[in-house]
């Protein structure tokens, strides 16, 4: 699911990949909006798929994080308001859900930006941090 969910440098929220158009992507806001749009091959487009932490022996992908924070809070948003938090505060957080991270490589604004996409995807029902199965080729790759 997490192939789907993009991210755009320079736009605020996530987007959910609908399908492919001319030389455009054709994206949907992962808001109560739900507004639909192209994206053009200018704009810089990542994959919440592609994404990962650094954790002290390897990278961890961000679907295990997103993981880890479930087990830890329930299928719920994050309890407490992360967008005020300290650094510490922050800090604290996310060794509870992640405990072997790279502290010199993982800042609290990464912190911060995780928590809020975990939130966004859990309050609109983009909550399906499963592993693709084997074998099984993610929608809009389909060419």
């Amino acid at each position: 699911m997490l192939n789907e969910i993009l991210t755009i440098s320079g736009k605020p929220g996530l987007y959910k990949l609908l399908t492919r158009g001319r030389g455009a992507l054709i994206v949907e806001n992962i808001d109560e909006s739900r507004k639909r749009f192209p994206i053009q091959g200018t704009d810089k487009v990542v994959s919440l798929g592609d994404i990962s932490i650094f954790t002290d022996e390897k990278e961890m992908p961000l679907r295990e994080v997103f993981v880890a924070i479930e087990e830890k809070l329930g299928k719920k948003e994050i309890e407490f308001n992360w967008k005020k938090a300290s650094n510490t505060q922050l800090l604290d957080f996310f060794a509870d859900i992640v405990p072997d991270f790279d502290r010199d490589r993982v800042y609290p604004s990464h912190i911060r930006k995780i928590a809020g996409w975990y939130d966004l995807l859990v309050k609109y029902g983009e909550n399906d941090f499963s592993e693709p199965k084997a074998g099984e080729e993610p929608s809009e790759k389909a060419e």
